[in-house]
């Protein structure tokens, strides 16, 4: 019998619903970090009391895991919203800016609309329902766990896309962020069309 290890999360979901919110979505973002691409956001209600087995913070996981569980959350979610904010959006209002605004198109775009919101880090988006930002949320709460699940996978994929279209810069291997390769082949080819505007594209 194959087991999954089990994480430990806290009960932020039960505490919010306890106050009288029915349906609290866990938010957070990836993608802050990279040389290229768009910054992703998710926005999950779980259904009381359920957590999928093995979930844990995106960063913790293997890619495989993160695949399964991305089934296992779009399957068993009350709702999902994954969305994301462009390069222009990057280049006019800033990686943080940007994150903030993914993260509130994720919620504003639940298909099942969310009372309360627990946000991943120390900065919340503007919302027009109340929240609470958890730092550490995707290691300490589940539905933001989950979130940062859909964001990691949704991001990959698209950088996989990506890859495809601009082979040179190995966007398959490191999603965009500033590895060694990364810099040498931005070097070598200079800057494609899906890399960041504004951001230090060069490493001495």
């Amino acid at each position: 019998m194959n087991s999954l290890p089990e994480h430990s999360f806290q009960p932020f979901e039960a505490e919010i619903a306890r106050r009288g919110y029915a349906a609290v979505c866990g938010v957070d973002e990836v993608g802050r970090g990279p040389l290229a691409g768009d910054v992703y956001a998710a926005a999950v209600i779980l259904p009381e009391g359920w957590i999928p087995p093995g979930l844990n913070d995106s960063k913790q996981l293997t890619e495989k895991r993160r695949d399964a569980l991305f089934e296992s959350i779009t399957a068993g979610a009350v709702a999902y919203r994954v969305a994301s904010a462009n390069l222009e959006e990057i280049a006019r209002l800033n990686i943080l800016g940007a994150a903030l605004l993914a993260m509130r198109r994720a919620v504003e775009g639940l298909p099942s609309p969310a009372a309360f919101a627990l946000v991943d880090g120390n900065r919340a988006p503007p919302l027009a329902i109340p929240c609470q930002t958890v730092v550490k949320g995707d290691a300490l709460c589940a539905s933001i766990a989950a979130a940062s699940v859909l964001a990691k996978v949704s991001r990959d994929r698209t950088m996989l896309e990506l890859d495809a279209l601009y082979p040179q810069y190995g966007f398959a291997r490191h999603k965009g962020y500033g590895t060694k390769a990364h810099y040498i082949a931005l070097k070598e080819y200079g800057a494609s069309p899906v890399h960041r505007l504004g951001f230090n594209l060069t490493k001495e």
